[in-house]
């Protein structure tokens, strides 16, 4: 079984770009490790190809070779904080519509070109006060995200709320180390989920009852 990962930093988290079995330490390292002791039965491969930095518009460009070629079993995304922050200076936004065409575009080549089950994960930002300013553009994007994990996804994992939550028993700074960049323990929180929605689609679809 070979699982995807596909997104920015987050998922990247510093990986070995020259070593294909290199997944990083971040939250894919988690769900390797979750998967490979709950179901011992199974053989899966794991690929990572997250890149730092990339927005919807990166991962468009690079689809073809870094996901439809692949043909994985279930592919994963992490994509759009960067959407918003590489903009947040000049408050020039990538237009909504532009957005929208960019990862729907990523979803069709997926639905279209293989047979992998989608999981789709939200971008976020956690409530630190330099970070407030991304919520004038951010949070109509994650909209359009979850409007788009409704026609496409499998499985969808609403991060933006989930750490919302999360920081009701522990501070944003616990989990993030400025509002986007997980903590080691931000990692886990994402593999926690992640594992869980992994799993349903693993019982329903690769395990014979």
């Amino acid at each position: 079984m070979k699982i995807l990962f596909q997104g920015d930093s987050i998922t990247d988290c510093g990986r070995d770009r020259k070593d294909i079995n290199d997944i990083g330490p971040g939250y894919p390292k988690y769900v390797k490790q979750y998967l490979e002791e709950c179901y011992p039965q199974l053989t899966f491969e794991f690929v990572n190809k997250g890149i730092g930095g990339h927005q919807t518009k990166d991962l468009k460009a690079r689809w073809q070779e870094d996901a439809v070629d692949i043909q994985p079993d279930v592919i994963s995304i992490l994509v759009g904080v960067n959407d918003t922050w590489h903009h947040i200076s000049d408050g020039k936004w990538v237009p909504n519509d532009v957005f929208e065409s960019n990862y729907r575009s990523l979803l069709e080549d997926i639905k279209n070109k293989t047979n992998a089950k989608i999981i789709m994960l939200e971008q976020f930002v956690l409530d630190f006060p330099d970070m407030r300013r991304f919520h004038n553009d951010i949070d109509e994007k994650i909209q359009i995200v979850r409007r788009l994990a409704a026609e496409y996804a499998d499985r969808y994992i609403p991060l933006d709320g989930l750490f919302a939550a999360a920081c009701i028993s522990e501070p944003p700074s616990f989990w993030t180390k400025e509002g986007v960049h997980p903590t080691d323990e931000g990692h886990q929180l994402i593999a926690d989920y992640y594992f869980d929605a992994l799993s349903d689609i693993i019982e329903e679809s690769f395990i014979m009852h």
